[in-house]
């Protein structure tokens, strides 16, 4: 896994590419979404920044989200709703995800079949596969 600095160099060289600056909120926000362990989207890292006292806006938090996107700080992620969740980028790589719609538990899996099949359906189509969000919507074990 690439260390935070130099995620947070990536970042920084995405924003000067686009004439934009690496402002202090800019870099808490890059700094939180490498910390968080779990899935998120953007009102909820708002609110945490909300807790920690941290004078961040809603709408910079908005703001920020598609350019962490961009330089792979973070990944559009599942969730129970259909806000965009996002979770950090990590050795686990690339995984799918099962959410519960009652409790909203989000369990990560990887399938090799699923990999090949959609392969095999982008090739059978001439389709150039960029990024595929695939999530299974059902109840959890304990929900059931």
């Amino acid at each position: 896994m690439q260390k935070q600095k130099d995620k947070l160099a990536d970042f920084g060289a995405l924003l000067e590419k686009k004439g934009l600056k690496l402002t202090y909120e800019r870099k808490r926000i890059c700094e939180e979404v490498r910390r968080l362990k779990e899935h998120f989207d953007a009102d909820g890292l708002y609110e945490r920044f909300k807790k920690q006292r941290e004078r961040i806006a809603r709408a910079t938090v908005y703001r920020t989200l598609p350019l962490l996107l961009e330089c792979g700080v973070l990944q559009k992620s599942a969730g129970s709703s259909k806000r965009d969740f996002f979770e950090r980028t990590s050795s686990k790589g690339h995984h799918d995800h099962m959410v519960c719609i009652h409790c909203g538990k989000i369990i990560e899996f990887r399938s090799d079949s699923i990999e090949k099949a959609q392969a095999r359906a982008c090739e059978g189509f001439e389709f150039k596969l960029v990024f595929h969000d695939h999530r299974l919507f059902g109840y959890c074990k304990n929900c059931q």
